[in-house]
């Protein structure tokens, strides 16, 4: 049985959820490609919740853009955030290290482990 603390192999994943129609998400392009280069350790990925319809449904995604960070094969971020370039800098920075339980709903660990089984 493996230790729920025991830090993962699994990279940290930062995925933006949004809409090709989306203004703000087209906003956010150049922040993430940004933020790839400054943590390379990390996987991230671009879902358009049209094109991956059958990734992100059951899950109502109201809100453009929609940040989902995956740390230690769970969950540990939903929500919308605004292409502000220091908030999501600090989101991902103190999403790297957590350990323990994620405190966000099953729906939210179902849509994170379909999002990690997409090839990148």
């Amino acid at each position: 049985m493996s230790d729920p603390q025991a830090p993962s192999t699994q990279p940290l994943l930062v995925a933006c959820l949004c809409a090709q129609w989306c203004g703000t998400c087209k906003d956010y392009v150049p922040l993430f490609e940004g933020l790839q280069s400054e943590f390379p350790d990390a996987d991230f990925r671009w879902i358009d919740i049209e094109d991956e319809a059958e990734v992100v449904d059951p899950i109502e995604v109201e809100n453009f853009p929609t940040i989902l960070i995956v740390s230690g094969g769970q969950a540990r971020f939903f929500g919308p955030v605004m292409p502000h370039l220091e908030t999501v800098r600090r989101l991902i920075q103190s999403q790297q290290t957590q350990t323990g339980p994620s405190r966000l709903p099953a729906e939210v660990q179902a849509l994170a482990g379909r999002v990690m089984a997409l090839r990148p």
